[in-house]
């Protein structure tokens, strides 16, 4: 979790500057986070490379003015990370394959795109670790998965975990658990807005304003959450501290029991691991 403790780190060079890659970089550019050698980026959008560039300590090229972008990013970096598209994923390893330095750290963000791709097109001195953040790293609380690769070393993980250390929670675990984290904390930043935005329609439904239900749902899930990460209890001991016997909540909680919601959950998790399946092999 995201601390006030100082965190020192290599040069890193984002090759590509989608929302994750702006979410984690955001996390670096905290007072208590130092980049040495400084951050570089590339997009293939000018006007995207040209909001980067008005960070203070980013350097960034649009790939549609400079040709050599990528390589002027990776140049000196010991911090290289893919997040590009997962279908541009190739053509991108190969283009800065053979100017990538010996020691070269590779981390992927690039979501369904296996780490044996990726060494297999990377030399053997380069070492790979394959990343799963979440977009709550816009406010330093993501939850992250890693994987390392099979050339990567204690040191290389370690610095993995500092740099996504900067913007939440990270959890260490083996590729082939990787595309089931995804489900559950890459996706489920969405199941919880698509809960609020029922919550927020019932509501409304019940006759109150959009602007007094927004007060009430938007509120309830942040206090909930909050008490949550302050209590030691568990969310089940804490449900039932709101659920009295034989009162309203145990009613509307056995309405959602017998409506099958963890059966749902089950399904839909499922069907997200199936997709991200199916794009790893394509």
């Amino acid at each position: 979790m995201t601390s006030t403790a100082t965190t020192t780190l290599p040069t890193i060079a984002f090759l590509g500057a989608g929302s994750m890659a702006r979410a984690v970089l955001t996390g670096l550019l905290n007072p208590n986070v130092t980049v040495e050698g400084g951050i570089r980026a590339t997009n293939r959008s000018t006007a995207k490379a040209g909001e980067l560039a008005g960070i203070p300590g980013v350097t960034a090229w649009a790939t549609a003015d400079e040709p050599f972008a990528n390589l002027k990013a990776i140049a000196g970096a010991r911090i290289v990370i893919v997040a590009v598209k997962p279908v541009m994923v190739p053509d991108l390893l190969a283009e800065i394959s053979d100017s990538l330095e010996p020691g070269t750290l590779v981390i992927s963000v690039a979501a369904g795109v296996t780490i044996a791709t990726f060494e297999g097109l990377l030399p053997e001195s380069v070492s790979v670790i394959r990343s799963m953040p979440n977009t709550p790293a816009l406010v330093g609380k993501a939850v992250t998965g890693l994987s390392a690769g099979t050339r990567s070393s204690g040191t290389d993980l370690a610095l993995a975990q500092s740099l996504f250390g900067t913007v939440g929670d990270v959890l260490v675990v083996p590729e082939e658990k990787l595309d089931a984290l995804s489900t559950i904390s890459g996706s489920g930043p969405a199941y919880v807005f698509y809960l609020i935005e029922q919550l927020t329609a019932t509501a409304i439904a019940k006759g109150f304003t959009l602007e007094e239900a927004a007060v009430m749902v938007n509120g309830t899930f942040l206090g909930a959450t909050t008490l949550l990460a302050a209590s030691d209890l568990s969310p089940t001991e804490l449900r039932r501290q709101v659920t009295s016997p034989s009162g309203t909540t145990e009613r509307a909680v056995w309405e959602l029991e017998k409506g099958g919601l963890k059966e749902l959950f089950d399904r839909a998790t499922d069907a997200a691991l199936a997709r991200a399946r199916e794009l790893a092999g394509n």
